[in-house]
Parts: structure tokens; sequence; C-alpha cells
């Protein structure tokens, strides 16, 4: 039997555009300089990135978002676990090359479950769509 686990992956406002881009289905390709598509394993600490990295973003205009989404437990038990901090602090490696492969496997989509925005942030249409869509605004 396929058991969904819940993963995190905290954005800034140019990777959810990419992401609406899809219809929510997938996470784009990663930049050339990105080797990794990192997601974690608890809300937690992707609230914790999405507000304290993304949000200060030079190009991510004040803002930080935190998407969910499931994936068979099947399918991650290739993946090991890495924690890079404290003991929440959970996410999974996997190489950029693999991630239309990862991408096959979301099983639901991907929802925005929580939004930082700064005083400088101007939402564009889109996020600001997506978040209603949400609940979140």
């Amino acid at each position: 039997m396929m058991t969904p686990v819940t993963l995190y992956r905290p954005v800034g406002a140019n990777e959810l555009m990419r992401i609406i881009e899809t219809g929510m289905a997938f996470f784009p390709p990663r930049l050339y300089w990105e080797p990794i598509f990192y997601p974690v394993l608890n809300e937690l600490y992707a609230c914790e990135i999405a507000e304290r990295w993304n949000m200060r973003e030079v190009e991510g205009d004040d803002a930080g978002f935190v998407t969910a989404f499931e994936i068979p437990s099947s399918y991650l038990s290739q993946f090991e676990v890495q924690t890079v901090g404290l003991a929440h602090h959970q996410e999974l490696w996997v190489p950029a090359e693999e991630l239309a492969v990862w991408n096959s496997y979301i099983l639901t989509g991907i929802r925005v479950t929580r939004a930082y925005c700064g005083k400088q942030y101007s939402m564009p249409d889109k996020i600001r769509i997506c978040l209603v869509q949400g609940g979140l605004l």
C-alpha cells in the first residue's frame, strides 16, 4: 500500500511564480548554480527558511512562502535524511538532474501553507490569487 508523506519546500516569490506557472503541479528545474533540490521534512523548518532566508533574497522582493506536497513513502526511501543544524533541520537532497522524476511522484499537487510578506513586497496578482485560493488571504 502506498503511504503518502507530506514534505515542505520553502520558496521565494520568483520560485513560487514558476510553480504557479506549472498549475501548482510540479517544481521547476533548478537554476544552473543549484545542484540539489531540498524538500524539508517538517513545516517548522520550512517556515524558518522562508522567513529568515527567502524573504531576504535580493531578487525575492521581501517575501517567502512555504509549499507542501505529498510523495509516496516507497519512493522517498531511496533518499537519506540530512540533518543540517538543529534536530528539526531535516531535509532530503535530490540531485537536480533527478527533479523531473521526483515531480512525477507528487501525488496531489503543490499548495502554499504559509506566506511571509514584508512591507516592501508588491504582490503579483498570480500570487495573490494562489494565496486566496489556499485560504491564506
